[in-house]
Parts: structure tokens; sequence; C-alpha cells
């Protein structure tokens, strides 16, 4: 029985663990700046414009 490759593949594992989790980590945070963006966005029915704009396509430009 061979016991000089059992370290390596528990480095192995372990490298692979941690790097798994900064890869969710890193989601993680990815997620929370994207959910921070779109609240930032301001409501489209808080603009003060006249209700007739929009309402027609100009074809002719």
């Amino acid at each position: 029985m061979d016991i000089s490759n059992i370290g390596g593949s528990l480095a192995a594992q372990t490298s692979d663990a941690v790097g798994l989790t900064v890869l969710k980590n890193a989601i993680r945070i990815q997620e929370q700046a994207a959910i921070e963006l779109l609240e930032a966005i301001p409501d489209p029915s808080a603009a003060n414009n006249p209700s007739h704009l929009g309402q027609t396509i100009d074809v002719r430009a």
C-alpha cells in the first residue's frame, strides 16, 4: 500500500474546497451588487411627463 499519494490527494481536495468557497463568496457579492443596481433604477411612473407623450410613433422621421 502506497501512502505517499494520500497527502497529495488530501491537499488537492482541500484546494478544491477552498476554491469553491471563494467562488461562492464572489458569486454572492456579485448577486448583492446586482440587486443594489436594480433597486437604484428610478421608477418610470415617477416621471412628470404629459400623458400624451409616448402614445404614437413617428414613422416619417
